[in-house]
Order: structure tokens, then sequence, then C-alpha cells
């Protein structure tokens, strides 16, 4: 097996609102199509976000892992998804090598986890 994440998937119950959701919430990934599927999916460095269906063998929400997505200034990307409409489940808390993390969650009630420095005070708090 090959180091690094190549895909991430995201259950929702509507596919083409969760698509929107996360180009919202993601607004610097591209949005990409697989052919000759026609699979779209957002591109964010070497990794795709795939936006897929929930069923039964998969369902959305809080349920075990949480992908947690590295930013340059924290409090910025927190700002970012909660004016997109996440909510913030777990945290700030401050770590170690002064870095933060956090989790938020999707209007699908799925866990989305940023790490990183803040931008300018490495000292300060997390409003």
């Amino acid at each position: 097996m090959q180091a690094g994440v190549c895909a991430v998937l995201v259950h929702v119950s509507d596919m083409d609102e969760g698509m929107s959701w996360y180009r919202n919430a993601f607004p610097h990934a591209a949005l990409e199509v697989s052919y000759p599927s026609g699979f779209a999916f957002l591109k964010i460095g070497m990794t795709q976000l795939e936006i897929v269906p929930a069923d039964e063998k998969v369902g959305s929400g809080a349920a075990g892992s949480v992908v947690y997505w590295w930013t340059d200034d924290f409090e910025r990307s927190l700002a970012g998804l909660k004016a997109a409409g996440a909510v913030l489940y777990r945290g700030p808390l401050k770590i170690d090598h002064e870095l933060w993390m956090c989790q938020l969650r999707d209007p699908w009630g799925n866990c989305i986890g940023i790490r990183g420095p803040l931008a300018g005070d490495r000292w300060g708090t997390v409003p």
C-alpha cells in the first residue's frame, strides 16, 4: 500500500445539496469530473473529496473516523466553515507544537476536522 489518502467519501442524503454545501465550505477545492463515468468530486491537494449517497450500509453522521484537514490559518478556516453552516462539535483545543484542532459537523451530521496554527499570535486563544 502506498502512503497518502487518495479519497475521502462523505455520505449525504442529497448529493446535489451535499456537493453545493461542500463547494461553499471548501472554496479552494477544484471541481473535477472523472470520465467516462461523469462522477464529479472536489480535489484538495492530492485528495479527492467525494460526495456520495448515504444508504443502509453507510449512513451520514458522526460514527467513528474523522478526517482532519490541514490549514495554515486555523481561525480563518474555522470561521469559513461556520459561515458555510457547519456547527462546532468538539474544541477548539490547543495541541502540540502550537497547533489547534477542532471538529465541526456538516448539515448531515458528518464530522469535519481541521488542524493548524493560528495565523498571527500563535500564543493567543481561539475565540
